[in-house]
């Protein structure tokens, strides 16, 4: 993968409640997030990558099955994890 363990560390204190927090959905979303970024400059490029396409739609689908249990628990912490990652429905 193409972040770095102080990348991740960085994410994880930004979005989780400290640098070792991996489990926060706010923490999961945003490596979701960063990793799907990387994946669609990468199928820019090359468009016949269908595995990595396939791995790119899974993503995708965890990253909105997190957002919706966030959503349904903790509207604010929904709102605020969008708002940050600048997503959209």
């Amino acid at each position: 993968m193409h972040l770095t363990t102080e990348q991740k560390k960085d994410i994880f204190k930004q979005f989780g409640k400290s640098a070792v927090d991996t489990g926060s959905s706010e923490a999961q979303i945003a490596m979701f997030t960063q990793r799907i970024t990387h994946l669609t400059g990468h199928l820019k490029t090359n468009k016949k990558d269908f595995s990595t396409q396939r791995a790119l739609l899974q993503l995708v689908g965890k990253r909105r099955s997190l957002l919706d249990y966030l959503k349904k628990i903790d509207i604010e912490r929904y709102r605020a994890i969008v708002n940050t990652l600048g997503l959209r429905r």
